[in-house]
């Protein structure tokens, strides 16, 4: 009797100790850019299955992700237009870039392979700002001997919501065209001279998919997954670049990551041979004060997790992973910035 009493104790200490140290799965969620959507999505993917640990992005512009953030909605925000060092400061946030990427043109003109068509920057602000309005415009013409283009009107495709990949875009014809500086400038949102928006990187691809004679603006892993026939652009050195992980990496080679408040590089119009003339980071935002110690250390753990294992899976689908040097700073930050209310640092 006594000896069955004691196994049924040692059994319930036993299973007591094993649901113990049986963790919970947590589930966090974060919002914003497009613009790295299909990496994150991919990430989360493999991040799960590994740990058990859910990240459920939404994929809903760069300024939606700003707004959350600051509203406490999500508990990260994305952003490919780095906020600067009065908007962190005010908004008491951490920011850190997270991956590379590249924004690239997309036509859909019956018979133009991807990379055949060749542009300028100056050519490009010039059909974003309602001035060239023909495929066989002698500007483009020029550019372009050896391809067959139609006297057929351009349609062109914009962001219809706030979008850090506008951000850069934007901010690469502001560098290039004087003309789009003064009339348009830069942001996440402006007022377009002319054309219909799309809804996130997705609304654009898909617009740009279905309109003969159109042109519009994506990530590249957009062009590549809706098969859209992207453009090469004249660099900063003279030469015509096609959009690929080397140029991307080429414009980002040289970047001051210290030196910019939060880490808030701008890639666009990089010098270098090889340089792809819209190249971005995508950042990541925090708030300082760490509420939810538990979802915050797995926001953590999970872009620990992906510039230790997800390199491989960031350049399958063409984005650039930071250098060590960078993701080993960004975790420096981590420690000395993230804390909870009473002090204690969430990650050590």
């Amino acid at each position: 009797m006594l000896k069955h009493a004691f196994n049924r104790i040692t059994l319930a200490v036993a299973l007591g100790t094993a649901s113990f140290s049986v963790q919970a799965a947590v589930t966090v969620t974060g919002a914003g850019a497009s613009f790295p959507y299909p990496i994150y999505a991919k990430w989360a993917s493999d991040f799960a299955a590994e740990t058990g640990n859910k990240i459920n992005y939404q994929s809903i512009g760069s300024g939606g992700g700003q707004q959350q953030i600051i509203a406490k909605t999500v508990d990260f925000g994305a952003s490919d237009d780095p906020l600067s060092a009065a908007k962190l400061e005010e908004s008491n946030l951490l920011q850190f870039p997270a991956v590379i990427g590249g924004t690239v043109p997309v036509v859909n003109i019956e018979g133009v392979k991807p990379g055949q068509l060749k542009l300028s920057g100056e050519v490009i602000a010039d059909i974003f700002l309602g001035k060239i309005t023909k495929w066989d415009d002698a500007k483009i013409k020029e550019l372009n001997a050896d391809v067959t283009l139609p006297s057929q009107s351009i349609v062109v495709v914009h962001r219809s919501d706030g979008s850090g990949t506008t951000f850069g875009w934007t901010n690469y014809l502001s560098k290039v065209s004087a003309d789009w500086k003064e009339k348009v400038g830069e942001g996440k949102s402006v007022k377009w001279p002319v054309g219909q928006g799309g809804k996130g990187n997705e609304g654009v691809a898909a617009y740009v998919g279905q309109l003969a004679n159109s042109i519009g603006y994506v990530e590249y892993a957009y062009a590549k997954q809706n098969n859209l026939s992207w453009t090469s652009i004249k660099n900063k050195d003279g030469n015509f670049v096609q959009p690929e992980q080397k140029s991307f990496a080429a414009a980002a080679a040289n970047a001051d990551w210290a030196g910019a408040p939060g880490m808030g590089v701008v890639l666009t119009n990089e010098a270098g041979a090889d340089s792809w003339p819209v190249t971005a980071a995508t950042f990541i935002l925090l708030q300082k004060q760490v509420d939810k110690p538990e979802q915050i250390k797995t926001v953590l753990e999970f872009f620990d997790w992906a510039w230790k294992k997800g390199d491989k899976t960031a350049a399958d689908l063409d984005y650039v992973p930071l250098p060590e040097e960078v993701t080993n700073t960004i975790r420096g930050v981590w420690a000395k910035e993230l804390k909870t209310a009473d002090g204690q640092a969430v990650w050590k």
